[in-house]
């Protein structure tokens, strides 16, 4: 396809693509696309993998009515429902990620935001995982403030999750009880706070592939250089169980555009990768280049040594990527 070798060859050669090119190539033979994006990734990230685990810190009756969201009060499925854990707690879990090789861990909790309360214990815990561990600490904890954000920056933090889930038109049919904007925000509060951001969003929400080049391209503008690629995983009782699953193949094609448009970046398959039958495997020859390894927060994950052992079969090196 020669049109979509000039525009590898324009990536490659430093020029960021717009939404008309990620438009054009979005149809292009599934292989050739993914060898161009693993071209793209070898040339601006090499070998590097950018694996982390996290952890679901505080879980359940989440006041937010996220349609995907086993852990929403809205919906009727079944979650595990318990306080915010302790620091002995998160500090041994990240321990054990340490020990198996990864170099960042994150935790994760429902809600909106943390009160202030659970916010120091938040600190201690960061605090107390940073001297026992020295594992880099990422937060996934709502829509938080720059008061907030600078306090978990001080305790030792370097990283907010924060996904922008989908496209901003697709959005209010994701979720009503936030914003898009309100989403933005904290992310570029985030960055003024001296803190990287890791952000991206849920494939198979019923989106268009309009919708995730339009999601892609905000947060490339956003300054985003880790970006998570979750697969739906449909769960009994929320608003979108009966989704069906995106193909392997789907998600190889949405890993390739992404490489495309933001070729220095970290994309990491995180929430539902279990569901490919591969776990991942030919996504990591077609531009991802992370992962989250473990359990994710209300389903079953790939463990960190299996995860280990396919990296190492595929020429990676866990290393931290940009972002």
């Amino acid at each position: 396809m020669p049109r979509l070798e000039d525009i590898k060859k324009q990536v490659l050669a430093g020029r960021l693509i717009g939404r008309n090119e990620a438009m054009e190539i979005r149809s292009a033979p599934l292989e050739e696309l993914c060898a161009a994006a693993n071209e793209i990734r070898e040339h601006f990230c090499g070998n590097a993998f950018d694996i982390c685990t996290i952890v679901n810190a505080k879980s359940g009756r989440c006041a937010e009515d996220c349609k995907y969201c086993a852990q929403s009060a809205f919906n009727g499925a079944k979650a595990e429902e318990y306080p915010l854990l302790g620091a002995e707690a998160l500090v041994s879990q990240a321990r054990y990620s340490r020990e198996r090789g990864v170099l960042r861990y994150s935790i994760v909790t429902s809600g909106l935001k943390p009160d202030d309360e659970e916010l120091e214990r938040i600190c201690e815990a960061i605090r107390a995982i940073r001297r026992h561990t020295g594992i880099s600490v990422c937060v996934s904890l709502g829509l938080l403030t720059g008061r907030q954000l600078a306090a978990i920056r001080e305790a030792g933090a370097d990283r907010v999750h924060n996904n922008l889930e989908t496209s901003r038109n697709r959005f209010p049919k994701v979720c009503t009880t936030h914003a898009y904007d309100d989403k933005v925000r904290t992310i570029r509060a985030a960055r003024e706070a001296g803190l990287s951001v890791c952000s991206g969003g849920i494939m198979g929400l019923g989106e268009t592939m309009e919708d995730r080049i339009d999601m892609a391209l905000e947060i490339r503008e956003l300054g985003v250089r880790s970006i998570p690629v979750n697969l739906l995983n449909p769960i009994p009782g929320t608003p979108l169980a009966n989704n069906p699953p995106l193909s392997n193949n789907d998600m190889r094609r949405i890993v390739a555009l992404f490489r495309f448009l933001v070729p220095d970046a970290a994309i990491r398959l995180a929430g539902g990768r279990v569901l490919l039958p591969d776990r991942g495997r030919q996504c990591f020859l077609s531009g991802a280049n992370a992962a989250i390894s473990g359990d994710m927060l209300t389903t079953s994950g790939i463990s960190i040594e299996r995860d280990m052992q396919m990296l190492g079969e595929l020429g990676y090196r866990a290393a931290m990527c940009n972002g």
